[in-house]
């Protein structure tokens, strides 16, 4: 069930309304239900898959737990760690490796080659994946009680705003808000829909906006050179951006609704001066539990400096498979990985470098020139996220300053149909809604939920809900379109 879904916009109210009707001991079963039935409505079979994942790790935590060898805990820990990595990795990424062992047979002319699978890689499997595997974790870490109440850890995993794109909670935060009796409480209520109502700005009327252009030049790029493949790989940033923040302000928005607190998963990344900064803003969920389930224990930077590093390319390199079975997913994550190694290993000559040119000398044009190298770090790495294929992406690296000069002139003297597939409008349009949506991002950060809560007049409020609402009806795409994690 997609939340921007005229199903969704039925659904939430009914189960949140139920929510506050039922006693404390049956909502359990009111959330478990429901988690089920909006699962469900992608490919109903699937649930099955995850109902299996969850008694595994549910019976592993209580094994752990229990065992007293430090050797069977770890045996019980690994086996429950392979049988869940082996469910993804038989959905997301056999047919991934069958096609570049055939690849490679061909190459050395074997004549042998693997059946792939007909099959569907069922929604949100990975962000499910990791947050049942940072539960066994943290159980043999001894950082968690393992939980005893399978309905409980069943919704710890299959909590509907959270299920298919996150954000990746940790048992410690979500599973004991599932004991806790929330009551109607009117300013929390509003709160969390203010907070769904600009998650939904975000996707509608920005990134599925965006999605248009996007499409149009990423699905056909040999159609184009110069500006529009720019143009592109800028409004991809924003549209990512945009849509994966949103479904997390809705998601954290209707889980408040109810009573539950989930963690931020976005602080306005493009404002970052550094790569590691970026990704300590960007999907902090998936970052965070990359750093303490696997950079931590892999050594993170208590180990020699070739080593180090080496940690970083690894933890880089398994971001870019978690987030899909290509190529091009593996290389955006490789050069993220080289991004921080090249910027670790040349720390001293910048500083020398910038204390030469006398930038020290300017902060605020210091801060500017780190933002916007960060920013297209950035952008030359979505050209990878976006692209369809690799010969896709290179086509586009080689065009990108294509007749660029030619087109600046059409775009000054205001002739654009040579250049860009849409009207100039719409470009303005979208233009307008993004400055809009950037300064409130903005603001919020500045100021924070609460000050947006109580810290301005009733009167002005109202009259920012009902912009946002209006811009929603008279400048939202509508239709099904899914959010891009989705298919993570």
């Amino acid at each position: 069930m997609l939340f921007n879904s005229i199903d969704f916009l039925i659904f939430f109210p009914v189960v949140t309304i139920l929510y506050f009707l039922l006693q404390h001991k049956c909502r359990t079963y009111l959330l478990l239900t429901a988690s089920c039935i909006f699962y469900a409505t992608f490919i109903p079979v699937y649930i099955l898959v995850l109902f299996l994942m969850i008694c595994v790790d549910y019976f592993a935590g209580l094994l752990i737990e229990k065992a007293t060898d430090i050797r069977i805990k770890k045996r019980y820990l690994i086996g429950s760690i392979l049988s869940t990595l082996s469910v993804l990795f038989i959905f997301k990424y056999y047919n991934f490796f069958v096609g570049n062992f055939d690849f490679i047979a061909q190459l050395l002319h074997i004549d042998y080659s693997i059946n792939s699978l007909k099959i569907l890689l069922p929604i949100g499997l990975s962000f499910h994946t990791f947050q049942s595997m940072s539960y066994v974790i943290e159980v043999y870490w001894g950082r968690q009680k393992a939980e005893k109440n399978f309905l409980i850890y069943s919704l710890y995993v299959m909590f509907f705003p959270q299920l298919v794109a996150g954000p990746i909670e940790r048992p410690q935060n979500l599973l004991p808000q599932f004991y806790e009796e929330h009551y109607f409480d009117y300013e929390r209520v509003v709160g969390g829909l203010r907070r769904m109502l600009w998650g939904f700005l975000k996707k509608i009327v920005v990134a599925d906006r965006l999605a248009i252009f996007v499409n149009v030049v990423y699905n056909n790029p040999t159609d184009f050179t110069g500006l529009p493949l720019i143009l592109a790989t800028l409004a991809f940033a924003f549209q990512i951006y945009y849509d994966f923040s949103g479904y997390s302000d809705i998601a954290i928005g209707a889980a408040q609704v109810m009573g539950f607190r989930l963690m931020e998963n976005f602080k306005m990344p493009y404002g970052s001066k550094s790569i590691n900064e970026f990704w300590k803003r960007w999907h902090i969920s998936l970052s965070s539990w990359f750093r303490d389930y696997l950079y931590i224990p892999l050594g993170g930077n208590r180990v020699t400096v070739p080593m180090w590093y080496l940690n970083l390319i690894i933890v880089f390199l398994a971001s870019g498979l978690w987030h899909g079975a290509s190529w091009t997913y593996i290389i955006w994550g490789l050069l993220h990985g080289f991004y921080l190694v090249f910027s670790l290993a040349t720390r001293e000559f910048k500083d020398k470098l910038f204390n030469f040119l006398g930038v020290f000398n300017y902060p605020k044009i210091l801060i500017f020139l780190k933002v916007f190298f960060t920013f297209f770090l950035v952008n030359l790495g979505w050209v990878f996220f976006r692209a369809n294929s690799l010969n896709d992406a290179f086509y586009i690296f080689r065009h990108l300053f294509n007749s660029l000069g030619e087109q600046i002139v059409n775009v000054l003297s205001l002739d654009f149909g040579k250049i860009l597939p849409f009207s100039f409008s719409n470009y303005i349009a979208t233009f307008l809604v993004v400055f809009i949506v950037e300064y409130g991002q903005f603001f919020i950060l500045k100021y924070g939920w609460s000050e947006i809560s109580f810290g301005i007049p009733k009167f002005y409020r109202y009259i920012i809900y009902y912009t946002v609402f209006l811009l929603i009806i008279f400048l939202g795409q509508f239709g099904k379109n899914q959010f891009i994690y989705f298919q993570f």
